[in-house]
């Protein structure tokens, strides 16, 4: 199952993700990433993006299940395998769960700097062939929550703002804006519309968010963009579920529930038998020219406003990459201190990078006062270009004029010099845009460019909405332009949220792609490669897979002007009280004459009174 939480700020400062280990009172790399991030989402001056993910995948077992010659589960899709090198910390076989932690800081092309922190939890464990009582390191509520509802695959995403890829690059990890939730299903389960919606509500209660929103209106089941990640081989596509809320807010209520699932435990986790994996990563980007008077120097203390950071004492592995790459091997410009121990090159993103890595759970590398601050300097003075577009980036808007009709446009980019590669194209409309599927025209280099495949799911009013997946080929050094023409619907005036001029969300496009790689991937074994190295999997040596998510959209559709009735009911309220009211009282309204009564008492002292006098009685 992967669940991945995402959160960017309006705000343009810097991007955030953060985790935190359970049950400890003293700091670890988890927990003062986590207390700053709380902080930053609570203030927020100078938040760019926020992300918190968390993966959870099964990994399958046996040798039906994918485990190579080695003895290391592999990866069904991606052919990676999986195993996990122990660093002298306890070992508890019997239990079968480890963890492993690790901070990577990236120093990004528009001179931000990027935090990113991950956190793997894998158990072997039959969660959904056998009843689990004892939990260790997985988080009970989830064990539960897969077992009841027969999971094979979850992936959760929440985010607020969006990753300017072409400025920062690629993330490790992408999410949409809003809340996205897609799932995989085991076969086994007979009403898939049911369990769907009731594991909606049950992660709307976990989460605190407004995942109960989901319903079949913004629910659909692609059938070639989205795939299981683990070892599944499901290839029936009713089994899957996937919905956006492009509107949903993140907050720290979101934040708490999220790091409450991170555990802190250690093994070795060769996968021989069946395998859940759940991965949790937070990013930040910090905008160290404000922050800094212009430098772009950086340090732990001055993103994190603390040092005092330590490995969890039960993690298997907890370890901080520094990116120390430069375009100029031979005049190196950046200076990290202290001096790392080891320098590591890694294959990311179809590029070569090199990362000073620093071992948390080495004794040597903190001083008496247990205080690590981790600097990094520039030599000299930087120019700052302009930053490098990544192999394949896209954008998004809508053309035309007018509350009737209107045009979504995407646009994809394919900066590749020399290699033309295929994309699947996903697009999700709601029912109140009604799409013009003969006018989809999709162009590139001024030619149209007609797609491989198409499936397209109609919208039906109130039910559920569109869905349109292509198989797309990009010519290299390309843009393709895709464009369809839609009418807006006039909505009841019951289905207007309460501020409807602000207008209506469309959820983002989806574009996955095999990405050629500008250089042979090395296959690393796992226990050699950083956890980041499996966020972007890879099919072969020539490519690794890449899942971007466009922009939302806000549609303004047409609005009643809603002071109206609101006048309308106070004058009919006004006429109804004052002059029917009136007038109606009038007319049901009997009068009697009535004698003025006198009481005994007093006629008697009257009498008495006449009489001493010698008046007549009364």
């Amino acid at each position: 199952v992967t669940s991945e939480k995402s959160r960017i700020s309006q705000s343009p400062r810097f991007t955030c993700y953060v985790g935190v280990s359970i049950g400890r009172r003293k700091e670890s790399l988890v927990g003062s990433a986590v207390g700053f991030a709380r902080m930053m989402v609570v203030v927020g001056l100078f938040l760019i993006v926020f992300c918190a993910t968390l993966d959870f995948v099964w990994l399958g077992g046996g040798t039906e299940s994918g485990v190579d010659s080695t003895g290391g589960a592999v990866d069904g899709n991606w052919g990676q395998s999986w195993s996990v090198e122990g660093f002298g910390v306890p070992q508890f076989p019997e239990l079968g769960d480890s963890l492993r932690e690790e901070l990577v800081i990236t120093p990004l092309q528009s001179g931000n700097v990027a935090a990113t922190f991950q956190f793997r939890t894998r158990w072997d464990s039959k969660l959904l062939q056998e009843k689990v009582s004892h939990y260790r390191l997985f988080p009970k509520v989830l064990g539960q929550v897969i077992s009841k509802y027969s999971v094979q695959e979850l992936h959760l995403s929440f985010t607020h703002g969006f990753w300017q890829s072409r400025a920062w690059g690629h993330p490790f990890l992408q999410a949409p804006a809003g809340a996205e939730l897609w799932v995989w299903f085991q076969d086994s389960v007979t009403d898939v519309d049911q369990t769907w919606k009731e594991l909606t509500n049950i992660l709307s209660g976990i989460f605190c968010a407004s995942l109960n929103f989901i319903d079949s209106t913004n629910t659909v089941t692609p059938t070639a963009s989205f795939k299981p990640l683990g070892l599944s081989n499901v290839t029936d596509h009713r089994l899957l579920r996937y919905s956006i809320l492009p509107r949903e807010i993140v907050c720290t209520e979101n934040l708490t529930p999220w790091k409450k699932l991170l555990p802190c435990g250690s093994r070795d986790a060769q996968c021989f038998s069946v395998s859940w994996e759940l991965r949790q990563t937070l990013t930040v980007v910090f905008d160290v020219f404000s922050t800094g008077q212009g430098k772009r120097d950086w340090s732990l203390f001055k993103m994190f406003t603390r040092t005092a950071i330590e490995a969890c004492p039960l993690a298997l592995q907890s370890k901080i990459y520094i990116d120390v790459s430069s375009k100029d091997q031979e005049n190196k410009l950046i200076d990290v201190s202290p001096h790392p121990t080891l320098v590591q090159e890694v294959s990311v993103q179809g590029d070569r990078r090199q990362y000073a890595v620093y071992n948390l759970q080495d004794q040597e590398l903190f001083n008496s006062s247990r205080n690590l601050n981790i600097m990094l300097k520039w030599k000299g003075t930087q120019e700052k270009g302009e930053p490098l577009a990544p192999v394949l980036y896209t954008e998004r808007y809508i053309s035309g004029y007018g509350l009737q009709k209107g045009k979504l446009n995407t646009v994809i980019y394919n900066s590749h010099p020399y290699r033309a590669f295929p994309i699947i194209f996903m697009e999700t409309v709601p029912w109140y845009l009604r799409l013009y599927v003969h006018t989809l025209l999709i162009t590139t280099k001024g030619k149209d460019n007609k797609p491989s495949y198409i499936h397209y799911q109609p919208a039906k009013d109130r039910l559920h909405p569109h869905l349109l997946e292509m198989l797309i080929q990009l010519p290299a050094n390309s843009a393709t332009k895709i464009t369809i023409q839609f009418e807006r619907a006039l909505l009841k005036w019951t289905e207007y949220p309460p501020d409807p001029n602000h207008g209506f969300y469309v959820s983002p496009s989806t574009v996955s792609a095999l990405v050629p790689s500008a250089i042979g991937m090395k296959t690393d074994s796992v226990e050699e490669s950083p956890l980041f190295t499996t966020l972007f999997p890879s099919s072969d040596v020539s490519s690794y897979f890449v899942r971007l998510y466009t922009e939302p959209l806000l549609v303004n559709l047409p609005t009643p002007d809603f002071s109206m009735p609101y006048n309308v009911i106070c004058l009919t309220c006004t006429i109804v009280a004052v002059g029917y009211g009136s007038f109606y009282n009038l007319l049901t309204r009997t009068f009697q004459r009535e004698e003025p009564r006198t009481s005994g008492l007093a006629k008697r002292l009257a009498n008495i009174i006449r009489k001493l006098r010698g008046v007549p009685a009364l």
